[in-house]
C-alpha cells in the first residue's frame, strides 16, 4: 500500500505526544494544500452550539471547532456536490463550501439531513512550506480520509477510531493515555 502524501482529501492525524491543545488529539481533513499554504478543518472538536445560534436557519445542526484561526468564520463541509455552485470535492462524495446564497437558501427551504452537511467555526491553516515542515518532523501521522469520517455520530471517538483502523503501530497509538505521567 503506497503511503498518504500530503494533498487534499487526507487526514492530518495529532499524535498524541502532541501537546498544542488547538490540535490535541485531533483529526483534521486536508481540504487544500499547495504553494499559497494549507487548509483544513478539525473533524473531532464540536462545540455546544448550533447553527441556529449564529444563523438565522430553521435547522439547529451542531457546530464544531475547524481550528484556532479566524474563529468567528464559518465553514462547511457538505454531501450536496454540484447542487451548491462553486463547491469543491475534496473526498470521494464529500464537498467544500460553495456559493453562500445557495447554501443558506437550501438550509431554509429544504434542509438536508445532519449527516449530510458538518459546519466548523474557524479553521487550521498553513503557511507556505508550513505543514510540510511539521509532518517532516513527525508533527502529523497521515491517513487516507473517507466520507464516513467527516460525519462521524461519534466524533470524539474518531481520533482513536482512524489510528485503530490503521493497525500496526498506529493501532497501538490509540491507547496512548491522555496524560503519561500519570501511569
Amino acid at each position: 500500500m503506497e503511503s498518504p502524501t500530503l494533498r487534499p482529501g487526507i487526514l492530518l492525524i495529532a499524535p498524541p505526544m502532541l501537546e498544542d491543545p488547538n490540535f490535541w488529539r485531533t483529526v483534521v481533513l486536508l481540504c487544500a494544500h499547495g504553494e499559497d499554504g494549507s487548509f483544513g478543518l478539525i473533524l473531532n472538536r464540536p462545540t455546544t452550539l448550533t447553527l441556529r445560534e449564529v444563523l438565522d436557519v430553521p435547522v439547529s445542526y451542531p457546530l464544531f471547532v475547524g481550528g484556532p484561526v479566524q474563529p468567528d468564520t464559518l465553514h462547511i463541509l457538505h454531501r450536496l456536490g454540484d447542487e451548491i455552485p462553486e463547491a469543491q470535492p475534496v473526498v470521494n462524495g464529500v464537498y467544500w463550501g460553495g456559493e453562500v446564497e445557495a447554501l443558506l437558501d437550501r438550509l431554509r427551504t429544504n434542509p438536508p439531513e445532519p449527516d449530510e452537511m458538518r459546519f466548523f467555526l474557524g479553521y487550521s491553516g498553513w503557511a507556505p512550506g508550513q505543514l510540510e515542515a511539521e509532518y517532516e518532523a513527525g508533527g502529523w501521522i497521515l491517513a487516507p480520509a473517507h466520507a464516513a469520517n467527516v460525519f462521524e455520530d461519534t466524533p470524539e471517538k474518531l481520533w482513536r477510531t482512524v489510528l485503530r483502523r490503521m493497525g500496526g503501530e498506529y493501532a497501538l497509538l490509540a491507547n496512548f493515555p491522555d496524560d503519561p505521567r500519570l501511569n
